[in-house]
């Protein structure tokens, strides 16, 4: 009996300890890409633009990996310190679904490219990286993608992207910010959520 509590502590022990580990963002990154990729390219449905699947495959497999809080946060800029708690729940929550359709889009076009993960170089108690990937197509220049993550109690999650160069939080912002100064930011959070309707029932139409 003795033993068997020994065995069954340290199993306990080594369950919490793999527990604790957190999964290096680049892993985390890659796995996430080449999971992804393998499922678009065995299920002939996503490849047709099967726009249900598609948004299934983005919600459980993409979408848990971003931070939309904190992007929404920074794109919202400095208004967001003034926004009620009810507002940055609603925000964030358009926010979440403009990104959704945005990824939804990008899975319609795809046509055989791959993901090159470049080397990432990080301090041990670093708690920000970026994460560099190059997308590739055959006769077409790659497509740089950058992952700005951050470290979490238990995992790291993406916080901006930026594709080209071009930053996604730093696009959005000018365009809220122009948006908040003339009608406010509940004239915003209508303007998402207008936008979020108007293309789910686009979406819907063309099936």
């Amino acid at each position: 009996m003795r033993n068997l509590f020994k065995v069954v502590v340290g199993l306990l022990c080594f369950v919490s300890v793999a527990q604790a580990e957190v999964i290096a963002p680049d892993v985390l990154i890659k796995t996430t890409v080449d999971e992804v990729l393998a499922i678009v390219k065995q299920d002939k449905d996503i490849r047709a633009g099967n726009q249900k699947k598609i948004l299934e495959m983005v919600e459980s497999k993409v979408l848990p990996h971003f931070d939309f809080v904190h992007m929404t946060r920074l794109s919202v800029g400095k208004s967001w310190r003034t926004a009620t708690p009810e507002q940055k729940q609603a925000l964030s929550a358009e926010f979440r679904n403009m990104l959704v359709r945005t990824y939804t889009k990008a899975f319609t076009v795809y046509r055989d490219q791959t993901v090159e993960i470049k080397p990432l170089k990080m301090a041990a108690d670093a708690t920000e990286v970026t994460v560099k990937t190059s997308i590739n197509k055959p006769g077409a220049s790659p497509i740089p993608v950058n992952y700005e993550m951050e470290k979490g109690p238990d995992t790291w999650k993406v916080f901006d992207l930026t594709i080209e160069g071009v930053s996604l939080v730093t696009s959005y912002r000018g365009t809220f910010s122009t948006e908040i100064q003339e009608k406010g930011i509940d004239g915003l959070i209508k303007t998402l959520a207008d936008k979020n309707r108007n293309a789910a029932l686009q979406t819907a139409d063309a099936k």
